[in-house]
């Protein structure tokens, strides 16, 4: 009766599957997707109360303005007599927006060699649109989330004669330079921190279907959208702009992990080249060795040039010592892998349940795994060799016990057999427990997918992945991106930022 139970629960949700895409083929309008704010309650419920306010009401603090404040004194109408008793001050900021036009005239020389000498403009100018109508462009359009009809009508209505296609092309200005420091930032992001938090989300360019993946952790945010999210995807994106295949000990070792035949991986050891420059070359050394024209499983030429990848990443002293931390989507299942603890007590909450045994065997599992997690958030903070040893053992007994509920029971062996991905805070207490901060960087890229879906050209979608990936790293690192933007962009009296890569390796430089 109970696997009957389970097989119509499943059929119903088929149909239901089915109706919604039928729906969406029809162009009708389908249940509308109300997803809750946040990935789980086991993190909340984990957390300790909060004490109850006691004290005193509390207010904002002082306002302190980021510009310079100016002093004005109001008079006031008084009869003859009276005394001056000091001021009352009173702030008050306010926004000044209006559009200004220069017209610079250069002088124009010739030298008694008849050389024309005409003069520079001054720093910053770089076109007929000002360093700071640009920076507003950019500040607008990515952190303000705008869309190019609105910004193009707000310029316009505050005086400025530009069109749509000028307003285009400020987006995609000097973005190679904004594209390459993304690059460097997850240069430094793979080569110093001791972990980075995966994820990926559908994106659309050229009017197809991608994959949008981020990579960070708390002081760094990168983003990189691709037509696919396979492991070879993943690790092209790891090797952060190399283009390199590289057979080394890492290469060799992920070959052998894969069951790549031990044959073949020897054919690959007796050649003197170890290094290819680029994809057709690492192709054209596979097809050299028959390795294209085998038909078996796994796919020797996937199998390769994932281990080939992966040999560039550690060649490039990327992910040497971190961990990388993923929802258990099968990609990013690289290196040292650790489990977000948030999706694998989901898969608990998730269970059907069709009787009162099935229900109170869940509520128990879930009261077990709240416990444990909430103790291993405690051994974050205070790590111990004798604590990790016992949090091993409760881990066997809480996913190795027998329920009486079947579908718990094969889940629960399911989660058992990761047990070295879900336990990698005991070795490294600093990989956080779950992946709330990529899911939470995400975001910012959903936002912009729903307000203007996809993007035409690969300059416009490498300098949106940048843009936002920037903006959030900026964001970590307690730097506003309105002075980043006019540091790089050359605003008159900018403040200096320096490469944003430098202030990441300064989190993670050991003392």
């Amino acid at each position: 009766m109970v696997e009957l139970f389970g097989k119509v629960a499943e059929l119903e949700k088929i149909v239901g599957e089915q109706r919604e895409e039928i729906a969406r083929l029809k162009g009708l309008k389908g249940r509308p997707d109300i997803k809750p704010s946040k990935p789980s309650g086991m993190d909340n419920a984990t957390e300790p109360p909060k004490p109850g306010d006691k004290g005193p009401r509390r207010f904002r603090g002082k306002v302190a303005p980021r510009v310079k404040i100016e002093e004005q004194v109001v008079k006031a109408l008084v009869p003859e007599g009276s005394r001056l008793k000091g001021y009352e001050p009173f702030l008050v900021q306010d926004l000044v927006i209006s559009a200004t036009a220069t017209c610079y005239q250069r002088e124009r020389w010739v030298t008694p060699d008849g050389r024309t000498v005409l003069a520079p403009l001054p720093e910053g100018i770089d076109g007929h649109f000002g360093p700071e109508l640009h920076r507003f462009v950019l500040m607008q359009y990515y952190q303000g989330q705008s869309t190019l009809p609105r910004l193009l009508t707000f310029l316009r209505s505050v005086g400025v004669a530009i069109s749509k296609r000028q307003l285009q092309r400020l987006l995609s200005d000097k973005a190679q330079s904004f594209i390459a420091e993304a690059q460097d930032v997850l240069r430094a992001g793979l080569q110093t921190a001791p972990y980075v938090s995966v994820d990926d989300t559908g994106a659309r360019h050229a009017g197809k279907n991608g994959y949008c993946t981020q990579i960070g952790n708390d002081w760094f945010t990168w983003f990189a959208t691709r037509s696919s999210k396979s492991r070879l995807n993943f690790l092209d994106l790891l090797r952060a702009g190399y283009t390199d295949y590289v057979l080394n000990d890492a290469a060799y070792a992920y070959m052998r992990k894969h069951a790549l035949p031990a044959p073949l991986i020897e054919s690959l050891m007796g050649q003197p080249q170890t290094v290819f420059a680029d994809e057709a070359t690492w192709k054209a050394h596979l097809d050299r060795l028959g390795f294209t024209k085998l038909d078996v499983t796994p796919d020797p030429v996937r199998v390769a040039t994932e281990g080939a990848l992966w040999g560039s990443v550690q060649s490039h002293k990327f992910l040497c010592d971190a961990v990388v931390l993923s929802d258990d989507a099968g990609q990013f299942n690289i290196g040292q892998h650790a489990l977000c603890w948030v999706h694998a007590e989901r898969l608990v909450h998730k269970l059907d349940t069709f009787t009162d045994q099935h229900r109170a065997a869940q509520t128990q599992v879930r009261g077990l795994i709240w416990d444990f997690y909430a103790d291993l958030k405690a051994y974050r903070l205070k790590p111990a060799p004798r604590r990790a040893a016992a949090l091993r053992k409760r881990f066997d007994r809480i996913f190795l016990r027998r329920t009486g509920f079947a579908t718990l029971d094969r889940l629960l062996k399911r989660l058992y057999a990761n047990k070295a991905e879900l336990l990698m805070v005991l070795d490294r207490p600093q990989t956080p427990l779950h992946t709330n901060g990529s899911e939470k960087d995400i975001r910012c890229f959903v936002t912009r997918r729903k307000i203007s879906a996809g993007t035409r050209s690969d300059v416009g979608r490498d300098g949106r992945d940048a843009f936002l990936g920037l903006g959030k790293t900026c964001e970590k690192l307690g730097i506003a991106v309105w002075d980043y933007l006019g540091s790089r962009l050359k605003v008159a009296g900018h403040k200096v930022i320096h490469p944003l890569d430098r202030y990441v390796r300064a989190r993670f430089r050991p003392a």
